[in-house]
């Protein structure tokens, strides 16, 4: 009797299935992969809004040397997100230490518009001249506080 060798097709159709199963694992893995990221870049467009919202507030503040009303709302309309896309301590420095001296610069230009020239008047500009300074140096602390939540790293 002779043996005979089975064809290579019947090799071929065993390796099949293991074969396509590689595949398809690689597959989902690379589609897994490429989901992750796409959150990651969403978030980061989300997380980038509220930050430049801040940065928009700063610079009306920097080059008008006041904030109007429609920037005030603004910057409490692009911030409101922060307490679900940062941490606690970047959502308390946006809502309430940012905003509250936001709020403070509004009050003492209100305050100086009409005052006549005197002591009150002097107290109020150096204020708000302490005010700005403070603001100015927020652009660092905001990158600091920010930062960490606008990096892509895998």
């Amino acid at each position: 009797m002779t043996q005979i060798d089975p064809h290579w097709t019947a090799y071929l159709s065993a390796l099949l299935t293991p074969v396509v199963a590689v595949i398809g694992a690689y597959i989902a893995w690379r589609q897994s992969r490429i989901a992750q990221n796409k959150l990651k870049l969403d978030l980061f467009e989300k997380r980038f809004s509220v930050y430049n919202k801040a940065r928009n507030m700063l610079g009306e503040i920097m080059t008008k040397g006041k904030l109007t009303d429609e920037g005030l709302h603004e910057y409490g309309a692009g911030i409101r997100e922060a307490k679900w896309l940062m941490d606690d301590e970047v959502a308390k420095y946006l809502g309430e230490e940012l905003w509250d001296n936001a709020v403070n610069l509004q009050t003492y230009d209100a305050e100086l518009d009409g005052k006549p020239v005197g002591e009150e008047r002097t107290s109020l500009v150096r204020k708000r001249a302490d005010l700005k300074k403070w603001f100015f140096s927020q652009y660092q602390v905001l990158d600091a506080k920010v930062g960490k939540f606008l990096k892509l790293s895998h």
